[in-house]
């Protein structure tokens, strides 16, 4: 800013009010400044100002490289943030680097509050994280960690799958199980319950996986095996999420197994890999942008009355259905 005032002849105080919008300066000494401020490259750090207050009025978003639904909710964030005048600042975790790595380095470059997607991190973790700073959990809900929580209903989002799937005459339905996962294990239980409403307690059968590509490849070759060992096939199967969908959908592809006339395949997010396949997934929707904006508005809220406690959300999803479910073979016991 001297640098500014120097070249332009006029006092450091002039360039400020300029920088700051404020009256002070005739319309000539203030082009004059912007001109100078552009010759030379300054531009005012805005930052440093906050800072300066005791504000950073920055949101740090924890996300996983990996998840991407996670660039679904991140593209919902910025427009919210930038809505109730807050910046964002992104740190991903990745199997070399942990969620505590990726939230300290948000915490150092000194953000105001924290969302988390899809955080796989321990109890004890979110709830001392949350005692620190205000703190966001999205996908995956915590009791009695002092964080705010946002997420979908799992339970009927899977019922809407299953029930959609029995409608279609399927009764040998698979559920490939999310592992550690965000909502996995509501998922999995919701599924196991509504096997027991349509009175197919003795066809439900989880494989164990993951929420990612390798896990839907495994199961798929997993259940080739014991078709070419005799067994039948399941006519239907639910996956954690879309892209165990699709590692499954390439493992049916691969063995010659036709989605959806042999085998029906639901996932779960909607992300948009669900609309980058050959046929295109059925699958449940999240509302990642109603998400986002839950998120952003319950940390700036919390941020704006420090006294209020931590809320949830709970959002209902929505079966999309698409092209890779359809009625159970003719052949089906």
């Amino acid at each position: 800013m001297a640098d500014v005032a120097e070249k332009a002849g006029v006092s450091r105080a002039l360039v400020s009010i300029v920088f700051r919008n404020q009256p002070g300066a005739s319309e000539e000494t203030r082009q004059r400044v912007l001109r100078v401020a552009d010759e030379i490259g300054y531009r005012p750090d805005s930052a440093a100002r906050l800072l300066a207050r005791g504000r950073s009025r920055t949101l740090g978003v924890m996300f996983n490289l990996e998840q991407t639904f996670h660039t679904n909710l991140i593209e919902g964030i910025y427009p919210e943030a930038e809505h109730l005048g807050y910046e964002v600042l992104l740190s991903g975790a990745t199997p070399a680097r942990s969620e505590e790595k990726a939230v300290e380095a948000l915490l150092s470059h000194r953000c105001e509050a924290v969302i988390l997607l899809g955080s796989f991190a321990e109890p004890a973790f979110l709830d001392e994280l949350g005692q620190r700073v205000v703190t966001v959990s999205v996908s995956r809900r915590v009791p009695k960690a002092r964080v705010d929580f946002v997420h979908s209903a799992e339970g009927k989002g899977v019922r809407q799958a299953m029930d959609h799937l029995v409608e279609l005459g399927h009764r040998r339905i698979v559920h490939i199980d999310g592992g550690r996962g965000p909502g996995s294990v509501d998922r999995r239980r919701s599924y196991r319950a509504a096997m027991r409403r349509h009175g197919l307690e003795a066809e439900a059968r989880v494989i164990p996986g993951e929420h990612d590509e390798r896990a839907g490849i495994e199961a798929g070759r997993l259940l080739v095996a014991e078709r070419d060992q005799g067994l039948p096939l399941p006519t239907a199967v639910l996956a954690g999420n879309d892209r165990c969908a699709m590692g499954l959908l390439m493992a049916l592809t691969r063995a010659g197994v036709e989605v959806p006339r042999d085998m029906s395949v639901v996932g779960y997010d909607d992300s948009h890999l669900s609309h980058l396949m050959p046929i295109g997934l059925t699958t449940v929707r999240q509302d990642a942008v109603l998400m986002a904006e839950h998120a952003v508005r319950f940390a700036v809220e919390r941020l704006e009355k420090p006294e209020s406690e931590p809320r949830e959300a709970v959002l209902d999803p929505q079966l999309v259905v698409r092209g890779t479910s359809g009625p159970a073979p003719e052949t089906a016991a």
